[in-house]
């Protein structure tokens, strides 16, 4: 699991009250930091220091304290592959447009 990280306290805020998770108190942290990862619609999370992140580094981080169902967590703790794949519609290539936009049908031929 590749897990990610938030510092922001208005965003983990945003995930402890939509998960109605209550067991997490952030006034117990001097700097919390949020470290989550998805995995088959559900997120796994756990609230760090700053501090011991930054010195045994992201990569080190191998469980989570908590998991909730994706569909209680905030949009932006969504998978990055869903949001990669949206933006590939956007992406039309210029050629591709020219070509739709210079095709012609022709007319029937009346019988």
């Amino acid at each position: 699991m590749d897990f990610r990280k938030e510092s922001d306290p208005k965003k983990i805020r945003e995930l402890l009250d939509l998960s109605e998770n209550h067991k997490v108190e952030l006034r117990h942290y001097k700097n919390p930091v949020l470290v989550w990862a998805v995995s088959d619609g559900t997120a796994y999370y756990a609230i760090w220091e700053s501090e011991l992140l930054e010195r045994f580094g992201l990569a080190s981080v191998d469980g989570w304290d908590f998991e909730e169902d994706l569909l209680f967590c905030p949009d932006w703790m969504g998978d990055q592959e869903e949001e990669e794949d949206d933006d590939d519609d956007e992406d039309i290539d210029e050629e591709d447009l020219n070509l739709i936009c210079n095709l012609k049908l022709k007319p029937d031929k009346e019988k």
